[in-house]
């Protein structure tokens, strides 16, 4: 039966530059026969989650203002980046692509999941204390698993999985990835460790190269470093790497991926020719790290490409069959391959604070959040 004092978070930015996050009760709709109603304890904060949660507020600007229904925060946003978030103006948007929970109720061919704890996934925001959610968007974990473990269960494991199945349908061995040391880049070298796949990890410090080669990883190199050109030469010759994950986005790190990869066959060339070599290097573009634009230089031969990727694209592709395989394997290795560090677990009013936010927008390693819709007894 739906909870007659359901919170959900939201997010609004006005006209004017006013961004306002705040708790709204509201009631589940009914359910269709497909869907369930969860209760939810986790729900982690991902990139982009936090684009939606926070935009292109100033954060120096945050500030908390209680109201009725509990905290709310305010900040502003710069009118020179209004023009950026323009079709999300005077719209309160729902916060939250995924979390865990429990089964509350659930329409007639669904009722197999009652009483049972998942992870889902949902367009519908998932830091809110319930939510509606089809069935085929669960993923059901043993009562053993702790919420925060199922919380992270559908995107950053789908998108790995995805990834490994673009780099083979396009004939690439091995790839690149950038940057490498978030929560999604340590489950990527997991996986490529556990399938035999070469990656070569970049990553922007000394502590960051210590934290992948402690997960075993046998390529990572350092962007900040002044030998890191040659050393990328040395990992993309060695793995002999043709295509790269670019979640940076601007500036010339793709261009510097696609130089290498080009140095790398074209050294493999027995025959001169003004051209490069003809072995394509790709760039798959999924994120937007840095917001500049993207330069890509003259010394990345011809035969190269660069294409936005994102996994649910990749996913609505693929057929049913495989779609369950991949559940079923993330199901197998949720506290190996794919599991999350968290740095921190926060309840509602522990979030809506500037400080959390504030700390939240740095996106630094090591420092992913979990929100907690019901408390923190919902960790179990």
């Amino acid at each position: 039966m739906a909870p007659d004092n359901a919170l959900e978070l939201l997010s609004c930015i006005s006209s004017d530059g006013l961004l306002r996050l705040t708790l709204e009760a509201f009631t589940p709709g009914p359910l269709d026969d497909d869907e369930v109603l969860v209760e939810i304890h986790a729900a982690p904060v991902h990139p982009s989650d936090q684009r939606v949660l926070l935009g292109p507020v100033d954060t120096s600007t945050l500030r908390r203002v209680d109201t009725a229904t509990g905290p709310s925060v305010e900040g502003r946003v710069p009118p020179a980046a209004l023009a950026s978030v323009d079709a999300r103006l005077d719209r309160k948007l729902p916060v939250g692509a995924e979390g865990a929970g429990v089964v509350i109720d659930a329409g007639k061919r669904a009722t197999h999941l009652m009483g049972r704890r998942v992870g889902f996934r949902t367009t519908s925001g998932a830091y809110a204390t319930h939510r509606v959610v089809r069935a085929d968007d669960c993923i059901v974990v043993d009562d053993g698993v702790p919420f925060a473990a199922a919380a992270g269960a559908f995107l950053n494991p789908l998108t790995v999985l995805c990834m490994v199945r673009t780099l083979r349908r396009d004939g690439h061995r091995a790839l690149v990835h950038a940057p490498a040391a978030s929560a999604l880049g340590q489950m990527l070298n997991r996986l490529c460790l556990a399938d035999d796949i070469g990656l070569v990890n970049v990553v922007r410090s000394p502590a960051q190269v210590a934290l992948l080669e402690g997960q075993g990883a046998t390529h990572v190199v350092d962007s900040s470093a002044p030998d890191f050109v040659a050393r990328l030469d040395d990992a993309i010759a060695a793995t002999g790497a043709t295509a790269a994950f670019d979640a940076i986005g601007g500036g010339t790190m793709a261009s510097t991926m696609l130089a290498s990869m080009e140095r790398a066959q074209r050294a493999r060339m027995t025959a001169f020719s003004p051209y490069g070599s003809p072995v394509l290097k790709q760039v798959y573009s999924y994120g937007l790290l840095d917001p500049s634009p993207r330069v890509i230089g003259l010394d990345v031969g011809t035969a190269w490409s660069i294409r936005g990727w994102l996994m649910a694209w990749e996913l609505a592709a693929l057929d049913s069959d495989t779609v369950t395989g991949f559940r079923t394997r993330i199901a197998q290795d949720l506290a190996s391959i794919f599991a999350t560090d968290y740095k921190a677990a926060l309840g509602f009013d522990q979030l809506l604070t500037p400080a959390a936010l504030q700390a939240m927008a740095q996106r630094s390693t090591q420092s992913k959040v979990l929100v907690e819709p019901n408390g923190p007894a919902g960790s179990a």
